[in-house]
């Protein structure tokens, strides 16, 4: 399962900075995760400050 970021997200970019494989890019109004490139580490979530990334 992907992960995905909520509405909680500060467009920090402390998750795309952290993901192995580039599945995190800067939306209009937050950071998205491309769930076909996703490979479920779980780095976005453990660096998140606000908590604003899960598991879908």
């Amino acid at each position: 399962m992907a992960y995905v970021i909520s509405d909680a997200c500060i467009s920090c970019g402390t998750c795309a900075e952290g993901c192995p494989v580039g599945a995190i890019s800067q939306g209009d109004t937050q950071y998205n995760i491309d769930a076909s490139a996703c490979v479920e580490c779980g780095a976005c979530e453990a660096n998140c400050p606000v908590s604003a990334i899960a598991a879908e």
